[in-house]
């Protein structure tokens, strides 16, 4: 009896396991999809100032919008026109929402039913950690984000309506808006100077707050915020992840501020007075959790800074975000579990919980497959172009599978094998290094044998 149990269960795990791979390559494939279509739209002469389209610039542009990163071969305002910067926008929207959550919400006004299957897909679209009111928390998403948007474009147009005039200020805001909640990081200030973001504002503390303000919403999660807005300040009714998420992102920006202050004193934000150097240091700690925008410029970064730029850029966001990197929570779970081996304990806990080795598994997955990723493709952009600097490398190809969208401004130098390298690496990062993984994955090959055991030495 205990025997065909303990098959059931197997048998359970297994159809979860494939269902979770199927699952993995619909939404691997709806993005492919999408891609090609922005890259179809980009390539059109009506979305290109000059008429004539090129197709790996457009492929190029039109995975870094999709995969929400913000990598650039030609700058957003000077090289496109308003409807090739329309498509751009729309990319960025699909791909921070997910085009799973987009056609769900379309589907609930349209008032058509959603099967169980639906449900469970959108349950691994939008990582929730309940199939129960999946549809809802759909919604949620949805309007929540055009609300945070909306906002945040209405605060925009304070200093961009004056600056670009009524009818482009108005477009400006709404679209660093959107491209700073989604954590896009495209912008239109090349009307100023070609790649300049938001250098032309760092002393600005509106356009500073409300982008930073923007960037760690979108970054938190969806889960995030469903959480705090049904328990509002009543900190020990979150979540275990809620908590870790808003724990860690606390930390790594006022973390990451003060030690921007120390190693940008006397390098970026040099001549500056305390105010815009505080706002500077926060937007360095900011933007590099995967939104790609800058203040001052990151190629002159000090490299102490450049080294913290790239930590950050690999932490990212929180899972269920508009945000990529290996995640907070992933960090998180690495670090409790090397202080609890060093102190002997059994079991990780925190916030009186504790987690499962399943959670510690996938953590060391992830982070080993980012790494080895970007190790990689740094070796053969390298091996492809021998005179680009190592550390403009690293840092490009952390940007990349990172879904940052920061450069030191190597960017556009790339070849044509560099490209389609930082291509793939944008893609792996918008799915997940670990989903894109299983989307090769072979069939799990189910067998009541089991290799003998044998320790080994490590450390």
């Amino acid at each position: 009896m205990s025997f065909h149990i303990s098959n059931v269960k197997l048998d359970a795990k297994t159809k979860k396991v494939r269902y979770k791979k199927s699952t993995t390559r619909l939404i691997a494939f709806g993005f492919a999809v999408i891609i090609l279509l922005g890259t179809i739209l980009l390539t059109l002469p009506i979305s290109v100032r000059s008429g004539k389209g090129n197709l790996l610039n457009s492929l190029f542009t039109a995975t870094s919008a999709t995969c929400v990163t913000g990598l650039a071969v030609a700058d957003t305002y000077q090289n496109w026109t308003t409807f090739g910067q329309v498509v751009i926008l729309c990319l960025i929207q699909v791909g921070g929402l997910g085009f799973m959550t987009i056609g769900a919400f379309i589907a609930v006004l349209l008032k058509k039913r959603i099967g169980l299957q639906e449900r469970e897909q959108l349950q691994e679209s939008v990582n929730t950690l309940e199939l129960a009111g999946v549809v809802r928390l759909v919604k949620k998403i949805v309007y929540r984000t055009f609300l945070v948007e909306l906002l945040g474009a209405i605060l925009l147009s304070f200093r961009f309506i004056p600056a670009f005039g009524p009818v482009k200020g108005i477009y400006f805001s709404v679209f660093h808006a959107v491209s700073a909640f989604c954590n896009g990081g495209f912008d239109l200030m090349g009307i100023n100077e070609a790649y300049s973001s938001l250098v032309a504002f760092e002393g600005d503390v509106l356009v500073n707050l409300v982008i930073v303000a923007l960037i760690l919403i979108g970054g938190i999660g969806f889960i995030v915020w469903d959480d705090v807005v049904r328990n509002k300040w009543h900190f020990r009714k979150y979540l275990l992840h809620s908590k870790i998420v808003l724990t860690a992102t606390m930390a790594l920006t006022v973390g990451g501020t003060i030690l921007f202050l120390i190693t940008e004193n006397q390098a970026t934000l040099a001549g500056m007075n305390p105010v815009e150097k505080l706002l500077g240091a926060l937007f360095c700690a900011v933007t590099p959790r995967t939104a790609g925008f800058n203040t001052v410029d990151t190629a002159a970064l000090s490299n102490a800074g450049k080294v913290l730029t790239i930590v950050l850029m690999f932490i990212g966001g929180s899972s269920g975000s508009t945000a990529g990197g290996a995640k907070t929570t992933t960090i998180v779970v690495l670090l409790l579990y090397a202080v609890a081996m060093i102190t002997n304990r059994e079991d990780i806990n925190m916030f009186g919980k504790r987690l499962t080795n399943e959670v510690v598994k996938k953590a060391n997955a992830v982070v080993i497959i980012n790494l080895s990723l970007a190790m990689v493709a740094g070796v053969i952009i390298m091996i492809s172009q021998p005179l680009l600097q190592f550390e403009d490398v690293l840092f490009e190809v952390f940007s990349a599978i990172g879904t940052v969208g920061m450069t030191t401004g190597i960017t556009r130098d790339l070849n044509i094998l560099s490209r389609l390298i930082i291509i793939v690496l944008m893609y792996c990062g918008r799915l997940g290094s670990l989903s894109f993984a299983l989307v090769f994955a072979q069939k799990n090959k189910s067998t009541s044998v089991r290799q003998p055991q044998e320790k080994i030495i490590i450390g």
